[in-house]
């Protein structure tokens, strides 16, 4: 579907946490003056485009959080204004680029890419041992598994705390009034 009147100025565009679906749109190549772009949290697919690393003025460019596949494109090494990028937990491969503001990202920036290799995320690149091969995409359904499951970890861990006070307060309660006596002698208490 091709849309005649989108505008071309914007300056910021956070479309996070939709289901876009596919590759990442060709008309976010024609916004000349983007600075901030947000798509993370998606099921986006395929490389990511070359052309977003000719929009001089990006400074943050989010897409974490979906299912790009292949190498990082070397053009973003060019943008000097770029003060975020985040690829986090997609399904890239290769090496991670260096020079000018990719020197400065945090190797937080790149986790979940189990292909990717480079200094920031202490992972050597082995361009010589064919047995080194990034590892296969997950399938659609394993990657909204991967999501959940650390969703469920983190309510799964809440949960364990709650309940365990909640049971150490009963048995101390059970303990402290039917062994009152013996409590009192142990810890020489009156």
């Amino acid at each position: 579907m091709e849309y005649s009147k989108i505008l071309e100025v914007f300056s910021a565009m956070d479309l996070s946490c939709n289901k876009f679906e596919g590759e990442i749109p060709k008309v976010a190549e024609s916004l000349k003056r983007l600075q901030l772009l947000n798509l993370s949290n998606g099921i986006l697919v395929g490389p990511i485009p070359t052309a977003l690393g000719f929009l001089a003025n990006f400074e943050a460019l989010d897409l974490s959080q979906n299912k790009l596949t292949g190498r990082i494109p070397t053009q973003p090494t060019q943008l000097n204004f770029l003060e975020v990028f985040n690829v986090s937990y997609n399904h890239l491969i290769g090496p991670i680029l260096k020079g000018q503001q990719f020197d400065t990202f945090q190797n937080s920036s790149f986790d979940g890419n189990l292909g990717l290799c480079g200094m920031l995320i202490s992972r050597k690149c082995d361009y010589y041992n064919p047995e080194v091969l990034p590892p296969p995409p997950l399938t659609s359904k394993g990657n909204e598994d991967l999501g959940l499951l650390a969703e469920f970890n983190w309510k799964l861990v809440l949960l364990g705390y709650g309940c365990g006070f909640l049971i150490g307060v009963v048995i101390g309660n059970i303990v402290f009034t039917r062994n009152c006596e013996w409590f009192m002698k142990t810890f020489r208490i009156r």
